[in-house]
């Protein structure tokens, strides 16, 4: 047996401990996947952060957060019958960012990732969001535009939006971060709980929120160059989330003004 055949049976080995046995410690690693009618990529998405975060030897769990899909995203995740697979049904589409806080609070683990659905962001790039955890960090951010990134793909249009908005980010709202919107960030289980239980934003702009938040509350942050590819059949207008991105950015302003992160919102979030 070839030193690549050894490496791929450990893998599918690790891959079918994982599926079948329920871990009994905390998770090491909680990833969360927010979904909307994500039926053609949904199994291959979990395929593939399966393969990888089992072989890393680690107590891990996955959380799929769906946002109310009316595909068969539901049914084939369910079908799927992984043990240490978690499935949070929403019974109306709420928003990405409703998603992502589902999972997040629902995730037991130490460090806990949320990846998008299309895998733009391949979960091979999480041992280099990690380093920078161990290294101190609380939140650790993937990026795009980070020196060392790799873009590939990526449309005209979004490229003028990730530039204006970078502009906007970092001149008004003095975030130190480059690419607030890649969907790959990790955080510590004590940041997650601290920043999604007062997230407010159930968009698209909830990144932007998340990130505010973190440094309003003294939270250190890092950003980290990511490979990128453009996956096929994006659900993102630019336009329409230009729009949208800065009607938020407004309303961050004003919920910080009138005190609403100061304490835990979470319950009148999801209720409102």
């Amino acid at each position: 047996m070839t030193e690549l055949s050894t490496l791929n049976s450990s893998k599918l080995d690790a891959y079918r401990a994982w599926s079948t046995t329920p871990i009994e410690s905390r998770p090491r690693y909680s990833v969360v996947i927010p979904a909307y009618n994500e039926e053609w990529r949904i199994v291959p998405t979990i395929g593939a952060i399966a393969t990888h975060m089992s072989s890393l030897g680690e107590p891990w769990e996955l959380i799929v957060a769906d946002d109310g899909s009316t595909d068969t995203t539901v049914e084939l995740v369910d079908d799927l019958d992984l043990v240490n697979l978690t499935l949070l049904v929403a019974e109306k589409n709420g928003g990405k960012g409703s998603a992502v806080r589902r999972g997040m609070l629902a995730a037991s683990g130490e460090l806990i990732l949320f990846a998008d659905a299309d895998q733009s962001t391949p979960i091979e790039q999480i041992e280099s969001l990690v380093d920078q955890i161990n290294a101190g960090h609380d939140v650790v951010v993937g990026s795009r535009a980070a020196a060392g990134a790799e873009v590939a793909n990526k449309s005209l249009s979004r490229k003028i939006f990730s530039s204006g908005l970078g502009f906007i980010v970092r001149g008004l709202f003095r975030i130190p971060v480059a690419d607030t919107q890649c969907g790959f960030k990790l955080f510590t289980a004590d940041a997650a709980d601290l920043l999604f239980r007062r997230q407010l934003v159930d968009e698209f702009s909830f990144d932007l929120e998340i990130l505010y938040l973190a440094g309003k509350f003294g939270l250190s942050t890092a950003e980290v160059p990511v490979t990128w590819i453009d996956a096929p059949g994006s659900k993102v207008d630019a336009a329409k989330v230009a729009v949208e991105f800065i009607r938020d950015l407004a309303v961050i302003r004003w919920n910080d003004l009138r005190g609403r992160y100061e304490s835990d919102n979470h319950q009148a979030s999801a209720a409102g």
